[in-house]
């Protein structure tokens, strides 16, 4: 067996983790932890334990307990759409995905080109940037800020709110960062307080407002109570922003290190919506879920017992080669492309392909505006371990 431990990885997990999931992958598929718990790494796999929702489990409150304690970070986790089962699984995402229909999300692209297009005006005078401050992080703000209809002044403390939030779903997170996770879910229930009393005064069109459909919707008979509420609307933020900040971060990086299939894509812009599935692949924005064994269940050979913690792969599961050709080669052509860089079955990303507009949208009107777009210094990765992205990405971009 082989030793590794995701609360204490090795110095460079971080900077390059997929040797230590390919070794992994061959040697020690279903790895197991000090605590009991696995990881699986090969995408066979975590296809079956995302298909199994009898047996394998989303719910994290006997997870979170012990990690959070009886506290405003365990509440929110262990009450939004993503760490749940059905019956409260079914009846959020039932509501939420009614908002997000492909009609729906056709509806938002004007705005977002307005939006990128003002952004790409702005870099375009300064020249040298940070993408991730300038664009990456600001497009999915503004989208989910959009989509429950926060007014624009009262926008500029969600990114923050949001990374404190996420940073205290790492394997081993320091006090510091719960207290600031704790702090910042405070701030936001606040926040929503005098949100919802508004919206509920002044509904907004439930077609296109995700926070009027969460307050007037109804699903099986049953309304969202008051916490639940709250809680999906800091969800709704917090999966948005993380997703497209770091695929389109990645992305981006992918291409400037990858001077071929950046030029690919230049001659050949029809390819760009098989490119946002192998940046997806190759450098996922998410590279780690969870579930749970509620009953005996057979993984790669290996019994495992209920109440088994069970972490999947993400980022090893999309470089097996027993489902990706050649799978260390980023081909922006590549299909077929059955990456889960998003999940996968019931609980696969709910706005997954809001995400994929924005990158769209984005990608396109970038290379469009900027012919010319290199790296200006040494990128800064993101510390976390679940999450993959950039903290800096300093470019310089211009015309011919």
């Amino acid at each position: 067996m082989i030793d590794f431990e995701l609360k204490a990885p090795p110095a460079d997990f971080i900077d390059n983790p997929y040797p230590y999931f390919a070794r992994l992958r061959e040697e020690d598929p279903v790895h197991r932890f000090a605590d009991g718990g696995v990881l699986l790494t090969r995408y066979d796999d975590a296809v079956q334990v995302y298909r199994d929702t009898a047996r394998a489990s989303s719910d994290k409150k006997i997870e979170f307990a012990p990690k959070f304690g009886d506290s405003l970070l365990y509440e929110h986790h262990t009450t939004s759409l993503v760490f749940n089962d059905p019956p409260l699984h079914t009846r959020v995402r039932r509501l939420i995905m009614g908002a997000l229909t492909p009609r729906a999300i056709a509806r938002m692209e004007a705005d977002v080109v307005r939006l990128v297009d003002a952004l790409l005006a702005r870099m375009a005078d300064l020249g040298e940037f940070d993408f991730i401050a300038e664009f990456a992080a600001k497009i999915p703000v503004e989208v989910i800020g959009n989509l429950l209809a926060v007014p624009r002044e009262a926008r500029a403390p969600l990114r923050g709110w949001s990374l404190a939030i996420l940073a205290a779903l790492e394997p081993a997170p320091t006090p510091a960062m719960l207290e600031r996770g704790n702090r910042a879910v405070r701030e936001f229930l606040d926040y929503l307080g005098v949100l919802v009393a508004e919206r509920r005064r002044r509904p907004g069109d439930p077609e296109t407002d995700v926070l009027t459909r969460l307050l007037q919707g109804e699903a099986d008979g049953e309304r969202l109570t008051e916490k639940e509420l709250y809680h999906q609307c800091i969800f709704l933020l917090n999966a948005g922003h993380e997703t497209t900040t770091n695929l389109l971060g990645n992305g981006l990086w992918l291409l400037l290190t990858h001077p071929q299939e950046f030029a690919r894509l230049r001659a050949e812009p029809g390819l760009l919506p098989t490119a946002i599935e192998e940046m997806l692949r190759y450098e996922g924005p998410i590279q780690l879920n969870n579930r749970r064994c509620l009953a005996p269940i057979e993984i790669g050979g290996v019994r495992l017992e209920p109440g088994t913690s069970i972490t999947i792969a993400i980022g090893a599961a999309n470089r097996d080669p027993r489902q990706f050709p050649d799978p260390e080669r980023f081909d922006i052509a590549r299909k077929p492309n059955r990456h889960v860089a998003f999940g996968h079955g019931d609980h696969a990303c709910s706005g997954m392909n809001v995400a994929r507009m924005e990158a769209r949208i984005a990608f396109s009107r970038l290379l469009a505006r900027f012919p010319r777009i290199e790296l200006a210094g040494e990128p800064e990765r993101d510390r976390r371990i679940r999450f993959r992205g950039f903290a800096r990405l300093p470019v310089r971009a211009g015309g011919l």
